[in-house]
């Protein structure tokens, strides 16, 4: 059997990136938050790369696991939302704006270090070049996934939190009201209608159509400032 193809070596190159995509966006946001007035993460120990303090059971674990085991065409997670009291920020609408930017912002940062980690190959053995190669494609291509999924402008992605920092108060407290329902529509656009239209023998896979593009320009820019392009 290809060992590319067995369980252990498919968990093995996706763990890593999992847990650290998923626990330095989070600490980011923490970390931004606390840097502009709100210190609830810090005090409750979310500013940390301990992966336990912000794993979800559902969504760091299950939802990536589901994902890979279903051959879906792209596979992201989430963590526990670090806890933000934007009342506390110094200039909360707008310092909403930074701390959502943050988590993306540190997943962009986090595919550059994947990619150029590449260097590090020719150090190692050559029967682990393989997995090291896999794991660093599955790192860059996650994060730059994390990256682009988190900027929709959907309530509670960090591009919903974003728009509701730059809509006028209007229209921003309008818009909040969305979040009660935003990750029902998530769920939907995921798992949902992609399986009832695979039940039927029809290809529909909105989120897919929308995010692949994106994520694919943008790694290939990123690829070109780091000069592999």
């Amino acid at each position: 059997m290809n060992p590319e193809s067995s369980i252990v070596f498919q968990v093995s190159i996706w763990v890593v990136p999992v847990l650290l995509a998923i626990t330095l966006h989070e600490a980011a946001h923490g970390l931004a938050a606390r840097l502009l007035g709100d210190d609830t993460a810090y005090r409750m120990g979310r500013v940390t790369l301990n992966p336990i303090k912000h794993i979800d059971l559902f969504g760091t674990i299950l939802l990536p696991a589901m994902l890979i085991v279903m051959k879906a065409p792209f596979v992201f997670g989430y963590a526990k939302p670090v806890p933000v009291n934007f009342a506390n920020l110094r200039h909360p609408r707008r310092d909403m704006i930074w701390v959502a930017a943050a988590g993306p912002a540190a997943n962009i940062v986090m595919a550059a270090i994947w990619a150029l980690l590449i260097h590090v190959a020719p150090l190692l053995p050559e029967n682990f070049q393989d997995w090291w190669g896999s794991m660093l494609s599955n790192g860059f291509y996650l994060n730059i996934l994390l990256a682009v999924f988190n900027m929709l402008p959907v309530l509670p992605l960090d591009g919903g939190r974003m728009l509701v920092g730059v809509l006028p108060r209007a229209y921003a407290i309008q818009f909040a009201r969305t979040e009660k329902y935003g990750f029902m529509v998530l769920i939907a656009l995921i798992f949902i209608l992609p399986l009832i239209a695979n039940a039927i023998g029809v290809l529909f896979n909105p989120l897919a159509w929308i995010l692949l593009p994106v994520v694919d320009w943008v790694g290939g820019l990123l690829l070109t400032i780091l000069g592999f392009g």
